[in-house]
């Protein structure tokens, strides 16, 4: 799968539909002549360890070589000013109810005519690691922001010789062009206090306006990647997977779902003390075909929180670059970084591919198992999904907390649980188009389906050892799933300590009110943005049907108005 940039001029007209008034006005901001092209990663690193600002620590970067740099490469450090993290509150897609392509197109015509004194920078990189699924990216970006492109260049994948030859060999799909980012990090304007995100999807670009923090050019240029390929017939998943190889040659691939902070990053690499080969796609950005089951990931390396990897871990050494953290002199009289969080939140670093031995960029084989992770009290430790349509339709109500990854407008609770469909906050098109592509691979791949609780069960932390400890029971065939109370397509694996309690009136009155937050936000998604992102009534029905089912076989009706 390749995307195109070029056109035959028969083509080149209205009514070809890559086309659009905000593409032509971004990508025509790509050829301007005070734009620079950055035709490789050496390169790029060079612009940012000579940018204003950027910190070359004395940490040097794990075997450069392997990854595209000069041997003596080091770790580059660079810090945001009061923002580090992403804002959903600036984000607008075109195509939604009261988003005008006319307005908006204005905005980012006069944002880019601002930057016509400034030297701009023109990246590439691929999106998709396998040559059945690759998109070429261009990011733009002015003069002082080269540690952005440098960032977008470590995340994504440089088209070297490789990648080149690879993208040359790949399918061409139907009429996608290339995906293109213009970016301008100093913009400003009294409208949009915070900035402004503006995506259209269905023509592969976006304007990031006033956006210093890389995260938003990461998960920018994702958006975009995972709207085309929901357009070629591939669910997008922002989540982990990895494939399970048991001593008798058994393969089991399961993805883990869920939001930064979920676990699903732990859970994905988690070696399981040698028990089995162990392989890894990504932790992060992958897709899955519908048609086949097999999975490609997006990205070659990670991007992590740094709080999580205190001074002095092993895993340091394959940081390649560092993003709002600290830094200070050792006792060797070296620059090295403070990476927990002390300078500020959501402190975070680019880390090599080559920290995952075990790496792989495409699975042939088939997913088996979808686990949503979930971070909602009234929930025990997993549960296994029996009906398809409620399976899908856990997973586009996963209820958990926020991520510090995100920057909250004043007065919004970070600690509320909140309902991310499929873990997924960077989706452009129809919440039923993922709803109708998982619903598909549980009923005609068979695929397996779990809600894992990583968070606490009625006041009670659920430890990580119980959680991979669950895995390892459902990879081994040997998990013991039995009817939940005979509660609609529901089954659960009763671990001590962690039994639900369905004689007691606060659990069940607890349990009743987060089932009812799934209906009213099902509810709430049919009037939302002109209904939109409206489910098919059966998803609705099924938890309807599991609510009713809660209290068929319990003489407690009396406790909650059902």
């Amino acid at each position: 799968m390749s995307t195109r940039n070029q056109w035959n001029t028969s083509e080149i007209t209205s009514s070809n539909t890559v086309f659009s008034r905000m593409r032509t006005t971004i990508e025509s901001a790509f050829w301007g002549n005070n734009v620079h092209n950055i035709e490789n990663l050496k390169q790029a690193y060079q612009l940012a360890k000579n940018s204003p600002g950027t910190v070359v620590t004395d940490m040097p970067v794990y075997e450069p070589e392997k990854i595209g740099l000069d041997k003596d490469s080091k770790v580059l450090l660079f810090n945001d000013g009061d923002v580090s993290a992403r804002c959903a509150q600036a984000r607008r897609i075109l195509g939604s109810p009261g988003i005008s392509e006319d307005e908006y197109s204005a905005v980012v015509r006069e944002a880019i005519y601002q930057t016509r004194t400034k030297k701009l920078y023109h990246a590439q990189a691929c999106i998709g690691l396998d040559k059945d699924f690759m998109i070429k990216a261009h990011l733009l970006i002015p003069e002082g922001h080269e540690n952005i492109a440098y960032n977008w260049l470590l995340n994504f994948q440089e088209f070297n010789e490789e990648y080149i030859r690879m993208y040359e060999e790949s399918k061409a799909i139907g009429n996608e062009g290339d995906i293109y980012v213009f970016s301008d990090p100093d913009w400003k304007n009294e409208n949009y206090p915070v900035g402004l995100t503006i995506f259209d999807p269905n023509h592969n670009c976006a304007a990031l306006l006033g956006m210093r923090y890389f995260g938003e050019h990461k998960k920018g240029t994702l958006t975009l990647a995972w709207g085309c390929a929901n357009r070629n017939g591939f669910a997008s998943c922002h989540a982990g997977q990895k494939r399970y190889t048991l001593k008798d040659g058994r393969n089991f691939v399961a993805g883990v779902f869920g939001l930064s902070g979920s676990g699903k990053s732990t859970l994905t690499h988690a070696k399981h003390d040698g028990k089995y080969e162990v392989m890894v796609l990504h932790d992060d950005a992958f897709v899955i075909s519908v048609e086949d089951g097999s999975s490609v990931a997006l990205e070659p390396s990670y991007f992590d929180k740094t709080q999580d990897y205190p001074a002095g871990c092993d895993d340091n050494k394959y940081l390649i670059t560092a993003q709002n953290c600290g830094v200070t002199i050792d006792d060797k009289g070296n620059k090295t970084l403070v990476t927990e969080d002390i300078r500020n939140g959501n402190g975070r670093a680019i880390k090599s591919k080559l920290w995952t031995t075990n790496r792989l960029d495409k699975f042939e084989n088939p997913v088996n198992a979808i686990f949503w992770i979930m971070k909602d009290e009234t929930l025990p430790p997993v549960l296994k999904l029996t009906d398809n349509i409620l399976a899908a339709t856990m997973g586009a109500t996963l209820a958990t907390k926020r991520s510090s990854a995100e920057r909250l407008l004043q007065g919004v609770d970070p600690d509320a649980l909140v309902i991310e469909p499929y873990a997924n906050p960077f989706r452009t098109y129809p919440l039923s188009d993922d709803y109708l592509k998982f619903k598909e691979l549980f009923e005609k791949r068979a695929v397996e389906c779990y809600i894992i609780n990583t968070g606490s069960f009625m006041g009670k932390k659920i430890p990580k050892e119980i959680t991979l400890g669950i895995l390892e029971d459902i990879v081994d065939n040997k998990a013991n799933f039995v009817s939940w109370n005979e509660i609609f397509g529901m089954q659960i694996q009763e671990l001590a300590g962690f039994i639900p309690n369905l004689s007691d009136k606060k659990y069940l009155e607890a349990l009743n009110n987060r089932i009812q937050d799934r209906i009213n936000f099902i509810k709430n998604k049919e009037i939302e943005l002109c209904g939109r992102d409206a489910l098919p009534k059966e998803a609705l029905e099924a938890l309807v049907k599991m609510k009713e089912s809660i209290y068929s076989h319990i003489d407690l009706k009396h406790v909650v108005n059902i």
